[in-house]
């Protein structure tokens, strides 16, 4: 197992004195997922030989000396940690096995999906840049992107349809830095053609930014269909214990830095000249760089294919103090070790729900790309084999008293806002997850006020349905 354990490196060996998590593509004869959720980015000898991670409680690191403290600030001595709010041992292990889950290069572990989210999103598009995104989001991504963003000076270009070629081509502009989706949506599970996204978008030499939270590593990988960041809730399907909030960011290593990648000639012609696409990975920094010594050095100079996520650790990370608790990082991991044989099941069990629902005379839809009549059914067997997840949504007949009165009855699954977890979750997003979207955002997506959304977890199929059966009795008085 020596190769799979040597992919956490410190990139002080790069220049930055932050240590990382850094992962490799899966190649043919590479061990499998199950065994890489197991061992990947941990080498037991590094960590005085404890066969499981430790947790690293500790704000601070002896330096030894001067002029290693000296090395150490400057990039330039292996191994070195200086502050946990930059880099600790215990979640640069998580970064490093979820880096080679998902096929990265290299990944920086945060202390919720949000800030994951808003950080990668500010890391490409700050200084003036604009996002091309839809309205199917989680309720907080929306908020942050239609709120937030343009008082942060970053402007959104939506799109009804964000695998649309026409819409797509039409939203993107000179000053576009990245395309921001879902790859299922919550709670609706409209799945996207990431190809096709892909496709359209690196033709202007934008990057596409996927939130791969539902679906986890397991189920959908979306850097081999073309994405350059996946971003994670590692809170939902990833712990998925509901113990331990946080979230990632894996780096393809794709993103075009260089000054070939500038707009088109017929959108420069509006803009006075070239104007690239990316300049503040090529702008001079003065942390990364020794002056003294004539050295002037951007992010792209120190760090080459790596520029993304070096940026994103010391300017966003570091400066925000979004760096997740070792011992948040230890339950995720532990959770990860399980990851397969949980979602395998959890998702037969979802599918069992789903279909029980379809088949519901109180039920007006169902809405979870699994079962055939869903318009996204032939995306999701081509995309997704092994399933597209575990969280669904239905909309009753009637009104909100039948909605209330469902909810209100059942014992099995919990009231809980959360998703992904072992147990199972039922909740009205209507007035909670997506109570940031007005009454015709909300229709547009797909939420009426009697939808419910259901996270699937791990009991008998027998008992969730049992239960369902008691909240259509609460509603409707038959089941």
């Amino acid at each position: 197992m020596g190769n799979i354990n040597e992919i956490t490196d410190n990139p002080a060996l790069a220049g930055d004195g932050v240590a990382g998590g850094e992962g490799r593509e899966e190649s043919e004869g590479d061990e499998g997922f199950a065994t890489r959720q197991l061992h990947a980015g941990y080498d037991a000898p590094r960590h005085l030989d404890s066969s499981s991670v430790p947790i690293y409680a500790t704000a601070g690191y002896d330096l030894h000396n001067a002029a290693r403290g000296s090395r150490a600030a400057n990039g330039l001595e292996p191994g070195a940690h200086l502050y946990s709010r930059v880099g600790n041992p215990t979640p640069e292990v998580l970064e490093g096995r979820l880096a080679s889950l998902d096929g990265g290069i290299a990944a920086v572990a945060f202390s919720s999906g949000m800030a994951a989210i808003s950080s990668t999103i500010l890391n490409l598009a700050d200084h003036g840049g604009r996002i091309v995104s839809t309205r199917d989001l989680y309720g907080g991504t929306f908020d942050f992107i239609n709120n937030l963003l343009p008082a942060l000076g970053v402007g959104v270009d939506y799109v009804d349809t964000v695998d649309d070629e026409q819409q797509l081509e039409a939203a993107i502009g000179p000053d576009t830095r990245l395309v921001f989706l879902e790859s299922v949506s919550n709670p609706t599970t409209r799945i996207t053609d990431l190809d096709l996204v892909a496709r359209v978008a690196h033709r202007h030499g934008v990057a596409v930014v996927v939130d791969n939270t539902l679906p986890t590593p397991y189920l959908f990988r979306p850097i081999e269909h073309g994405a350059d960041i996946v971003v994670y809730s590692t809170t939902k399907a990833i712990n998925g214990h509901g113990n331990a909030v946080g979230g990632a960011v894996v780096d393809a290593g794709k993103l075009d830095y260089g000054p070939d990648n500038h707009v088109d000639d017929e959108e420069r012609s509006t803009q006075g000249g070239v104007k690239p696409r990316y300049p503040q990975f090529n702008s001079f920094v003065h942390n990364i760089s020794d002056e003294a010594h004539g050295q002037r050095r951007s992010f792209v100079d120190a760090y080459g294919r790596k520029a993304f996520i070096q940026r994103l650790r010391l300017k966003y990370l570091r400066l925000l103090g979004a760096e997740p608790g070792p011992f948040e990082s230890y339950l995720t991991l532990q959770s990860l070790e399980t990851l397969d044989v949980r979602l395998d099941r959890a998702v037969s069990n979802t599918l069992t729900v789903a279909r029980f629902l379809d088949a519901h005379p109180h039920v007006t839809r169902v809405d979870y790309a699994g079962l055939p009549d869903s318009p996204d059914h032939a995306l999701a067997e081509r995309d997704y084999p092994r399933g597209v997840g575990t969280v669904l949504a239905f909309t009753l007949e009637g009104g909100v008293e039948q909605a209330n009165a469902f909810i209100d009855a059942t014992q099995v699954f919990t009231y809980l806002t959360n998703i992904g977890d072992s147990k199972s979750l039922i909740v009205d997003p209507a007035r909670t997850t997506h109570r940031e979207f007005n009454a015709d955002q909300q229709r547009a997506i797909g939420v009426e006020p009697t939808t419910i959304r259901l996270s699937i977890g791990l009991e008998d199929s027998r008992d969730l349905i049992a239960d369902l059966e008691r909240g259509f009795q609460a509603a409707y008085g038959q089941a």
